[in-house]
């Protein structure tokens, strides 16, 4: 696993040795970073989940001004402190677990990627993105991660569906969240 693009480009990334964690390919994240594009540049990031990190620092590789990583998991942590120092582009580890850092964030986030353990329920992530979506700039953009066989995420009605792929087991989500709070918003496609 490797930073794929930017001013960090090359660098290996550490996985952490747990079963629960599954790194993101680098195929899965060439093909996302690519579809995003410009949107990192400037961006404030919340790598929820982060695991490795490897969303988090990519996006800072491409130019991203912040970064914040989520984690609990003890090994993982290791993994993500290490990956962080190595790279050396900055960024802040929370340790916590999603929920409670949503529960008492302040932060203002542009981009967010959500990549929970397979084994969570969709009903567990479908209400940390509610709590999720006042932290949110207005036109942000929310990257979910799922197993495939999964239900479809159900994302607060301000958001729209962006883009929906499948890369083999997981399938990605990228939701923009609407540039008002006024509900549920027309979106051309």
């Amino acid at each position: 696993m490797r930073i794929i693009a930017g001013i960090a480009r090359g660098r290996r990334l550490k996985a952490p040795d747990t079963p629960a964690t599954r790194p993101a390919t680098d195929r899965v994240r060439e093909a996302l970073f690519s579809s995003l594009g410009d949107v990192v540049v400037g961006t404030a990031v919340a790598d929820l989940y982060a695991g490795s990190g490897s969303f988090g620092l990519e996006a800072l590789s491409r130019g991203a001004d912040s970064a914040v990583f989520v984690e609990n998991g003890r090994r993982a942590l290791f993994a993500l402190e290490d990956n962080i120092k190595a790279v050396g582009l900055g960024g802040k580890v929370i340790k916590s677990t999603v929920k409670a850092f949503l529960d008492r964030s302040e932060g203002q986030f542009d981009l967010v990627f959500m990549d929970p353990p397979w084994d969570q329920l969709t009903s567990v992530m479908n209400e940390e993105m509610k709590l999720l979506d006042p932290l949110l700039a207005p036109g942000a953009t929310v990257v979910v991660s799922r197993r495939h066989t999964d239900p479809d995420p159900d994302p607060p009605q301000n958001w729209r569906v962006a883009a929906e792929k499948r890369y083999g087991d997981t399938k990605i989500f990228r939701y923009l969240k609407a540039h008002h709070d006024e509900g549920p918003v027309p979106w051309e496609f």
